[in-house]
């Protein structure tokens, strides 16, 4: 296990907006920085990133935390693999504790494909650059293609020894599962024969965005016609084709640099480039392109150059994918290369200046390309003409920008010697059936600009008022965790706030009248709230709110003091995202500026023992009413006792309702 000091350290080190920065484009926002969420396909940035509390907010799924918490959620990274990406990120030495053999136990299955596919990479690498047959074989491929050792070394580049068991006997003696080696791909088990599925080929190491190895792709060296030239690993829990681009760790940071991305086929075509000074490249590594593909993407920079080779055929192909990108509201450009030529060969043949200056000078916009190329087929034929034009008004219409649409349009007008009249109208009527469509197809989504749902609920219990009876027993308990929710809340924004409290004190005269009188004294927001859910003994019905609460006390108990961090660095995902979206709701439904428009606001501080009170009331009132009801049994004599507490009952929440300015 990692130490505490370690995590301390870790945690001190680490800024949510870099570790973020490295997976999602962030814009400065005020404070805060703002970006598209990772997790979903949104248009608007609804992802905010708080450097001052060091914590994240996606509002568009919920989910929020701290640094870990997102590599947690946006990897997969377990607790402690999380934590070893910061540590080695911030250089950190990690200092570890004995396992015990139920930690060890507690290795999910995920966890444990993702440490035999890291063991294949070192393998299949060591083989190539240490063995006799992997140096003569492998490495000399690489070499021929051009490749360098530093250019090798940074791809993770490998070698399967062409031997049927030679990769699976050296895992298996090193102590893998063969269940992990058969699920990852590595190792084809068949009745109680196994054997290397990669045999024979050089390997190419597939990355996750992060780093982790997901996969591979091999490349066979013999000239076998019954074999696939090129081999992926099969589908898994962790390898999924469509979802990931072959490149994306080596390439994401230059991409964000540069803010833009070169789009390529194959494995060679990347390596080729990033070799030659182009590092801002990735493949869809022979497969069709997908929307998942694009959106990582899209995470980095809104445009994209698509690099095609100089095969015809194999374009045409492939302008389906630019109607993906489209759709993603990127902006795209086209580089063909000359007849014969790849994105490979032409690196190999061209000066990196050479090739920089190409890529710059021919990349064209989408719609002159996809003009030119699909006018050569219509020739001068009328009827294939129009469906030309409509081909290129349909990829117009994925375009989700309005302006960016009609400068299309007429752009388009003017090439192809169309009126602009007839595209527009063509234009109007996919728009319309993409509308209708959509609306039959997708389901109504949360405006995140309005108060969540909660909000509503409350203000309709608050409005409608508790039925008796018990009949709405699961009403009063969603009541009660929004309540639960708000004292958490006002801890944890003025918990260590000190303000000035009123407290009414009814004295009984001995004429029997009762004088009312006011106490003013100064007490800690969190001593405040303590003192009054200690004194009516009252316990959270919501158990995350309560084993929050709890550990707060401690802390006060123990320091005085609540210390945030300690929640949104909590080792519990649950209570970080629940602390965080806390926070960052605060975060992003802040004031405006209405002291610019001449209207006094109060400070959040001046309303806080107001805020104190009536939450604390309501907590009582509605627990008081549910004492009540339980004690109302339809057809039960109730001796002289029982009447009297719950006369009594009835008298708190009247006094109650009274102070909140309520009628019962």
């Amino acid at each position: 296990m990692i130490s505490r000091s370690t995590i301390d350290r870790v945690f001190e080190s680490a800024r949510v907006e870099e570790v973020i920065g490295e997976f999602v484009q962030l814009k400065k926002a005020g404070s805060n920085f703002k970006g598209l969420s990772p997790f979903t396909d949104e248009k608007s940035p609804s992802f905010m990133v708080s450097p001052v509390k060091q914590i994240w907010k996606d509002f568009s799924t919920g989910k929020g935390g701290n640094a870990v918490s997102f590599l947690m959620e946006h990897e997969h990274y377990s607790y402690p693999e999380a934590l070893r990406w910061l540590a080695n990120k911030y250089n950190i030495e990690i200092e570890e504790t004995e396992q015990t053999s139920e930690e060890k136990a507690q290795m999910n299955e995920r966890e444990s494909m993702f440490l035999v596919s890291n063991f294949a990479k070192d393998y299949f690498h060591d083989v190539m650059l240490n063995s006799n047959k992997g140096k003569a074989i492998g490495l000399s491929y690489f070499k021929e293609r051009g490749f360098t050792e530093e250019t090798i070394k940074k791809f993770e580049l490998g070698y399967c020894i062409d031997e049927w068991d030679n990769f699976t006997k050296a895992a298996l003696a090193k102590g893998y599962d063969l269940k992990y080696l058969s699920s990852t791909g590595l190792t084809i088990v068949k009745e109680n024969k196994q054997f290397d599925r990669f045999k024979g080929r050089v390997m190419f190491p597939i990355h996750s965005m992060s780093g982790r190895i997901l996969g591979f792709g091999g490349r066979i060296l013999t000239a076998d016609k019954k074999a696939a030239k090129y081999l992926n690993s099969p589908e898994s829990d962790i390898y999924h084709k469509s979802k990931i681009l072959y490149g994306i760790y080596q390439a994401k940071k230059e991409i964000a640099k540069q803010d833009n991305c070169f789009l390529v086929e194959g494995y060679t075509d990347v390596i080729s480039l990033n070799q030659s000074g182009v590092e801002n490249v990735v493949a869809s590594s022979g497969t069709a392109l997908t929307s998942d593909q694009i959106r990582l993407v899209n995470r980095l920079t809104k445009n994209i150059t698509v690099l095609f080779d100089g095969d015809a055929a194999g374009i045409r192909a492939s302008l389906r994918g630019i109607d993906l990108i489209l759709e993603q509201g990127m902006n795209v450009k086209v580089v063909q290369f000359p007849d014969g030529e790849d994105p490979d060969s032409f690196a190999k043949s061209n000066s990196n200046t050479d090739l920089k200056e190409y890529l710059e000078h021919t990349a064209q916009d989408f719609i002159n390309f996809k003009v030119s190329l699909l006018l050569k087929d219509s020739k001068n034929d009328p009827i294939q003409k129009a469906g030309v034009i409509r081909d290129i008004i349909t990829s117009i219409s994925k375009i989700p920008d309005g302006i960016q649409r009609e400068v299309y349009v007429k752009e388009c007008a003017r090439i192809m010697d169309i009126s602009e009249r007839v595209l527009f109208s063509e234009l109007a009527q996919l728009l319309k059936k993409g509308i209708y469509e959509n609306r039959k197809s997708s389901k109504p989504q949360q405006d995140t600009n309005q108060p969540p749902s909660e909000y509503f609920a409350a203000q309709e219990q608050s409005q409608m008022g508790l039925v008796k009876g018990g009949e709405v027993s699961m009403q009063k308990i969603d009541q009660l965790s929004i309540l639960e929710k708000e004292i958490i809340r006002i801890l944890l924004l003025y918990g260590n706030e000190e303000v000035g409290f009123i407290e009414e004190i009814t004295n009984v005269e001995e004429d029997g009248r009762e004088i009312l009188s006011v106490r003013k004294y100064q007490n800690l927001v969190s001593a405040e709230i303590y003192l009054h859910l200690q004194e009516d003994e009252t316990e959270f019905t919501n158990p995350l709110f309560q084993e929050i609460y709890a550990e707060m006390i401690h802390q006060l108990n123990q320091t005085e003091k609540l210390v945030i961090d300690q929640f949104v660095n909590h080792q519990n995902p649950e209570i970080s995202t629940t602390v965080t979206s806390i926070l960052m709701d605060e975060e992003k439904h802040q004031l405006s500026n209405w002291e610019s428009k001449s209207i006094e606001v109060k400070t959040a501080k001046e309303v806080l023992p107001k805020a104190v009170s009536d939450v604390i009331f309501n907590l009582r009132r509605i627990l008081i009413d549910r004492l009540v009801n339980e004690s109302l049994v339809q057809g039960k004599e109730y001796t002289t006792e029982e009447k009297e507490v719950v006369m009594s009952y009835n008298s708190l929440r009247i006094r109650l309702s009274e102070k909140l300015k309520r009628v019962v």
